[in-house]
């Protein structure tokens, strides 16, 4: 929840190959306050049924950047393994993108929903509502 001197942040993830929602896909979320900062990592969360992560860590005072991290990989990989089960191994990898690394300005006081919609060659993200 964001306060008057804090923000805050929110993500969920759409596999756009399926048109579900991306479940337990793993999670980091850094911060910093200043562009010359390094990011410290704040915590990790792993996205629900629904593709959301909704236990992700707040945001100390102060923040101006923030960076979520998805381990795509993973995901990718997992999927890949339950549909070819029974089918001929079709690549070498699970993923093109290993991961899925988006960083961002944050202002006091905003809340930022960040979607990230993923599929096995590519992503997008915006800001949200």
């Amino acid at each position: 929840m964001s306060t008057d001197t804090t923000a805050s942040v929110s993500t969920h993830i759409l596999d756009t190959s399926i048109g579900r929602p991306a479940a337990s896909v793993a999670v980091s979320l850094a911060a910093r306050s200043g562009s010359d900062a390094p990011y410290v990592t704040l915590g990790a969360s792993a996205t629900d049924a629904d593709g959301r992560c909704k236990d992700l860590p707040a945001l100390p005072e102060g923040t101006t950047h923030v960076r979520l991290e998805f381990d795509t990989e993973t995901y990718f990989s997992k999927k890949q393994a339950e549909a070819q089960q029974d089918a001929p191994r079709v690549r070498d990898s699970g993923a093109f993108f290993p991961e899925v690394t988006i960083a961002f300005a944050v202002s006091p006081g905003e809340h930022y929903h960040v979607p990230l919609l993923l599929n096995p060659f590519g992503y997008s993200v915006y800001r949200g509502s």
